[in-house]
C-alpha cells in the first residue's frame, strides 16, 4: 500500500483534526489575506462561544457594554471571519472545515433557544449575537 500524504490527519491545537492539504490550503490563504493564524483564532473564538457560558451566546439585553470594535466585542465577527475562510478555500479544503464549523454552529442554536434561525443558509448570526 502506498503512502498518501494527503490523507494523512495532524491535530491542529486551535482547529481540531485537519488534513495535511486543508491545513496547507488554509495557511497559503492567511498569507494572501488573512494574516498568519487568523483562521484558528476565529475558530477558537467560535469554539469558546459554543462551549462557554449561556449569558456569552444569549446576554440580557442591555447587560454587555460594547467597545464598538468588532474583533473584541462583537461575537458573530468570528464566524464571519470563518465564513470569509471557508468562501476562499478550495472546495474540498472547504469542505472539511465546514464540518467543524457546522458542529459549533449547530452547538449555539442549540444552547440558545432564543435565536431564531429562519433556514441554514442564511447568516443568523450577524442579527442574533
Amino acid at each position: 500500500m502506498r503512502f498518501r500524504p494527503d490523507r494523512v490527519r495532524f491535530l491542529d491545537p486551535q482547529i481540531g483534526r485537519l488534513s495535511a492539504g486543508c491545513a496547507a490550503d488554509i495557511r497559503r490563504l492567511e498569507r494572501q489575506r488573512f494574516g498568519a493564524g487568523a483562521t484558528a483564532r476565529a475558530f477558537r473564538s467560535w469554539s469558546a462561544l459554543a462551549h462557554g457560558p449561556l449569558r456569552a451566546i444569549a446576554p440580557e439585553p442591555f447587560a454587555v457594554t460594547r467597545c464598538g470594535l468588532a474583533e473584541c466585542c462583537e461575537p458573530g465577527y468570528s464566524r464571519d471571519v470563518l465564513e470569509e475562510v471557508l468562501h476562499a478555500l478550495p472546495a474540498r479544503s472547504a469542505r472539511e472545515l465546514r464540518r467543524l464549523v457546522a458542529v459549533l454552529d449547530a452547538r449555539i442554536v442549540s444552547r440558545a433557544q432564543v435565536i431564531p434561525v429562519p433556514s441554514p443558509g442564511v447568516p443568523w448570526w450577524r442579527e442574533h449575537l
